[in-house]
């Protein structure tokens, strides 16, 4: 199985507002670099598409170490899931989860692979996350100039 190493991030201006995600992905030698956007969204959407989009970009089952700043990424695909899923994607106190279409996105794109979530402190100078950072606000700017 090939070993990937991935770093999402996502970004918005506003919260709601203009949004971007990026995905820096690398294995080996190779890296591929991803990044998009949406005009109406939130923080937390971008940090679940990034992930959503990174890994539905390889083509075979891979062993991952996907890499994210978002504690909502981590915690939610490593213990809050599980209860979602168990009660019809429900809280704890009965209320829908907020994006759970994107959750069963990231749900679906990771159970393809063997996904390792590792959460790292954002803007402290990691060079995978800075990367993802630099290509998430990249995305922001190519949606605002296609709506100019």
């Amino acid at each position: 199985m090939k070993q990937v190493e991935i770093w999402t991030d996502g970004a918005s201006k506003g919260n709601p507002g203009p949004g971007g995600w990026g995905a820096w992905l690398k294995y080996g030698r190779h890296e591929r670099k991803l990044c998009g956007g949406s005009l109406y969204t939130t923080n937390n959407q971008m940090e679940l598409i990034a992930p959503i989009n990174a890994l539905n970009t390889l083509t075979e089952p891979c062993s991952v170490k996907l890499h994210t700043d978002s504690k909502y990424v981590k915690e939610g695909m490593t213990a809050w899931i599980y209860g979602w899923k168990k009660k019809n994607w429900k809280t704890q106190g009965g209320t829908p989860v907020k994006n759970a279409d994107l959750w069963k996105k990231l749900d679906e794109a990771a159970s393809r692979h063997k996904v390792e979530w590792i959460w790292v402190k954002g803007h402290d100078g990691i060079e995978g996350n800075e990367m993802a950072d630099q290509l998430a606000n990249q995305g922001v700017e190519e949606v605002l100039k296609r709506n100019r």
